[in-house]
């Protein structure tokens, strides 16, 4: 069992929760709690390190023995302070994992696209990587001034989404390239072409600006024409989660599609 928080395993976890180059450059991040155990198992992926409490590993026999399945990797008993010590929670589930950040390739002709411009809310990135999937999206871009997608509370956020769906963070350069021969479309809070009136059937990719300081100017570069959800004049705006959702299940709607992430 580890007792001690200065356990070289320790501060290791406990860089990846905190320093985004170190995340960087062991390519892992962290995840916590039982959910994200499920989720490990059923993409039947190898944590680098697994730590549970013995509270935890007493009533949680069934998944550890599915996990040792095709990990072949014991886990590491720790007690209490030191999981506390790890974890990016207020209250620890008993459980965290160190994985490797998957490394998903954009698909060659992609029909639906995310570009989030300068989205430094962890919270809100988290969100929008979970609709992402949920709404069929084939990959997320990061533009630069983005939170890193594994970032602990975006990880939270995704709810595994980041186990199925390419997020990449590229300059503005690489994602006009990727965009090319598709028809590109900034969400404006004022002005545009009604969300439902736009034609998400064809190759299309969408622009969400951050709430704090909405779409940069590189965004209405690359964009071909804005777009806007109808609101009550009472209502000044949209959270960029809540928008992003609207926008991508009325695509979803329109394709027809049956998701399978």
């Amino acid at each position: 069992m580890i007792t001690s928080p200065t356990n070289d395993k320790v501060k290791m976890v406990r860089r990846l929760q905190t320093e985004r180059h170190f995340r960087a450059q062991e390519q892992a991040f962290v995840v916590e709690g039982d959910r994200w155990l499920a989720e490990l198992v059923r993409h039947q992926i190898t944590p680098r390190h697994l730590f549970f409490t013995a509270a935890w590993q007493a009533t949680h026999a069934e998944i550890l023995a599915q996990l040792a399945e095709f990990t072949h990797r014991p886990g590491l008993l720790v007690n209490e302070a030191v999981m506390v010590a790890m974890s990016d929670t207020t209250t620890p589930p008993g459980v965290l994992a160190v994985v490797p950040t998957p490394q998903f390739a954009l698909p060659s002709r992609p029909s639906l696209l995310l570009i989030l411009d300068a989205m430094n809310n962890p919270g809100n990135l988290g969100t929008m990587l979970r609709t992402a999937a949920a709404a069929g999206v084939d990959g997320v871009l990061l533009t630069p001034g983005s939170v890193d997608a594994t970032n602990p509370k975006v990880v939270r956020g995704s709810m595994g989404a980041l186990l199925r769906l390419p997020v990449h963070a590229l300059s503005w350069a690489q994602i006009a390239d990727v965009v090319q021969g598709m028809t590109v479309w900034l969400a404006d809070v004022a002005a545009g072409e009604v969300y439902t009136a736009v034609n998400w059937q064809s190759p299309s990719a969408l622009i969400i600006g951050s709430e704090a300081g909405g779409a940069g100017q590189e965004a209405y570069q690359v964009a071909h024409g804005r777009m806007t959800i109808p609101m009550s004049a009472a209502t000044e705006s949209l959270n960029a989660a809540v928008a992003a959702a609207v926008i991508l299940f009325e695509a979803r709607r329109q394709r027809g599609e049956q998701v399978s992430r």
